[in-house]
């Protein structure tokens, strides 16, 4: 029986893989003329479909069996009603007079088959993945789903490229004694199957509600002041982490009021470098030149004044310093108002030791002269020529 369990085992319990909120259901109002397609969920939402409810047999939540190329699968209704015209819409289907059929609510034993299907799933994906090795097959079997009445198995690989398995489904048939299904997949729809935990602690976005993946770009990150460390703007997937798009249009807005391409303002007292902005505060930050790596006094500035300051040098002017120009930015945290407890009376630590090195450094040190003066020895024994008779 399928449940809504996490992949990742996050902290509430099971978010439901790919789950659909129905908020129609939510309020008391009902359709005069049901619509009569429902979207069904296969394994907590590996695959989706849409499916003719005729009569309105199911509703949301319910577990029915239903037609399929071969045989019938087992899965959920996830979706009904109206809805489902907005995600048929959404998902840009055009042929919906090929939709299969709700045949009926599923049986106990249609539910103990598909329980006796996902337990033998991970046991194929490990067979496929040695048998393709075996093969030299270039791919990467990345998931296995089996039909509800056992009669076919969808297996998912990623590739680089086009891969020559028609050998490997005639293979893969013998062994498993069961019709199959190829389908290609990416890394990011991958890391969707698979499920995870992500650097920020919560389950992986692509595996518990992101539907459609987009495309990102370092431009995200380059707008949001980030920086281009491979590995902290990478996700499990190895591409760049889609929460990169969440505030990118916040981020774009905010920096329309901030000058374009500020490097330098120029004072009397001298030039001043732009070293970073703050978009939440909207202040930008600059030093003077003459400050040994520019670790001198920062000077916190509006957009409006560096704009202000950079039309006076366009027109050969110079204001005399940044001081009267500065705001004057106040500390998020003062040390009286902090909340700790002072256990400098109750507790006294013992001083810390620290260890001296110096005898071994110095150990180090003359073995490897002693070692480097004898290959000198040996290298001027073999170049030392016999005299001559």
């Amino acid at each position: 029986m399928e449940t809504n369990k996490s992949r990742a085992f996050c902290c509430s319990g099971g978010c439901a893989k790919k789950d659909t909120f129905d908020w129609w259901k939510a309020y008391d109002i009902f359709d005069v003329v049901e619509y009569d397609v429902v979207e069904v969920s296969f394994k907590d939402g590996v695959h989706k479909d849409f499916y003719h409810n005729p009569g309105g047999l199911a509703v949301t939540g319910d577990m029915v069996v239903v037609s399929a190329e071969v045989g019938y699968d087992v899965g959920r209704v996830s979706l009904s009603g109206e809805l489902v015209k907005l995600q048929i819409k959404k998902k840009k289907v055009r042929n919906t007079g090929r939709f299969g059929k709700v045949i009926r609510l599923a049986s106990k034993e249609d539910l103990e088959k598909l329980a006796h299907a996902r337990s033998i799933e991970t046991q194929t994906m490990i067979r496929a993945r040695a048998i393709a090795k075996s093969m030299g097959l270039d791919m990467k079997i990345g998931d296995v789903r089996y039909q509800g009445d056992l009669r076919q198995a969808t297996f998912y690989y990623i590739a680089d490229g086009r891969v020559d398995f028609r050998e490997l489904i005639k293979v893969y048939a013998r062994e498993f004694k069961i019709r199959i299904r190829m389908h290609q997949i990416g890394v990011r729809q991958e890391s969707g199957l698979i499920g995870g935990l992500g650097s920020c602690g919560r389950e992986l976005c692509c595996s518990s509600w992101l539907h459609d993946l987009r495309s990102v770009s370092t431009a995200a990150a380059r707008y949001q002041n980030l920086s281009f460390n491979q590995a902290k703007l990478s996700g499990q997937c190895g591409r760049l982490k889609c929460c990169l798009n969440y505030e990118l249009d916040y981020y774009v807005e905010a920096l329309a009021e901030f000058p374009k391409n500020v490097r330098k303002l120029l004072t009397e007292a001298g030039p001043a470098r732009h070293i970073k902005t703050d978009i939440f505060r909207k202040l930008m930050y600059f030093a003077y030149e003459d400050n040994e790596k520019m670790r001198g006094k920062l000077y916190a500035l509006r957009p409006q004044a560096v704009k202000e300051i950079l039309e006076m040098n366009k027109r050969g002017q110079k204001p005399a310093n940044l001081t009267q120009l500065q705001v004057i930015v106040p500390a998020t945290t003062q040390e009286s108002s902090w909340d700790y407890e002072n256990v400098g009376d109750v507790i006294e630590l013992p001083p810390e030791k620290k260890r001296r090195r110096t005898g071994r450094r110095r150990r180090r040190t003359d073995r490897h002269h002693a070692t480097k003066s004898s290959r000198n020895k040996n290298t001027s024994r073999k170049n030392k020529r016999p005299p001559k008779a």
